[in-house]
């Protein structure tokens, strides 16, 4: 049993929780039976899984570590059983299926909001820009609940074409409009949305309407929106 603070595999817990880290090492840590087992039934092969030893779970190549220094360690309020170590490697490529982009989205929580809509509605990735949030960070994943191992994440420039625009007002309403079975629903953060050249760039702009006077819909619910939308349409 691990009941030392110094051991390695409690050091790279702990330092995993540096974005700069995981991109540096290639690895990412999941907190909670949910999310280690929706990587495992992805076939994802974890580094490491450290169980907690007074509440142990019987996982193939589980460590048990000491209570004591997964609270420690943990992002959670009330810890977790399981803490696993994953690889970047090993989560999935982009399929030919439709998706989104999302330029300069910084709240872990829409990143990771918006992953899990992919993952309910069949879009087969979620490309992020600069300036976005980490997906493996760990608000994001709480908020992805596993959909990380099943939708790709890839770069914005890589999404493929055509590109749709969902921007707050101005596009042809979404309900009227083409939404190409293989294209990609580019948003932009909520305060700034999308900026002109990348607006310009793309081959159409559609727009949620809205009744009353609200703003706009929050980033994850504007993207979740669209993807119903365009869900819908492919099952027509």
């Amino acid at each position: 049993m691990i009941t030392s603070a110094s051991n390695p595999r409690i050091r790279l817990v702990r330092r995993l929780a540096s974005r700069r880290q995981r991109e540096r090492e290639g690895l990412f840590v999941c907190e909670g039976e949910d999310l280690v087992l929706a990587g495992l039934g992805a076939g994802a092969d974890p580094v490491h899984v450290l169980v907690d030893a007074d509440r142990p779970l019987d996982l193939e190549r589980a460590e048990l570590v000491a209570s004591g220094l997964l609270r420690e360690v943990s992002s959670l309020g009330h810890h977790a059983r399981v803490v696993a170590v994953f690889r970047r490697d090993d989560l999935p490529h982009a399929s030919e299926s439709g998706g989104l982009a999302l330029w300069r989205v910084a709240d872990p929580g829409n990143v990771g909001t918006l992953l899990r809509a992919a993952d309910a509605f069949g879009a087969g990735y979620v490309a992020l820009s600069a300036g976005c949030a980490d997906p493996t960070g760990p608000k994001a994943l709480r908020a992805a609940a596993g959909a990380i191992f099943r939708v790709a994440v890839i770069p914005f420039d890589a999404a493929p074409r055509p590109w749709t625009a969902l921007a707050t007002r101005g596009g042809t309403p979404i309900g009227e409009a083409e939404l190409p079975a293989e294209g990609t629903l580019v948003l932009g953060a909520e305060r700034d949305g999308l900026p002109a050249d990348i607006a310009a760039s793309c081959e159409a702009m559609v727009s949620i309407p809205q009744a009353g006077d609200a703003e706009s819909l929050n980033v994850a619910m504007a993207g979740t929106v669209g993807l119903y939308e365009w869900a819908r349409r492919r099952v027509r």
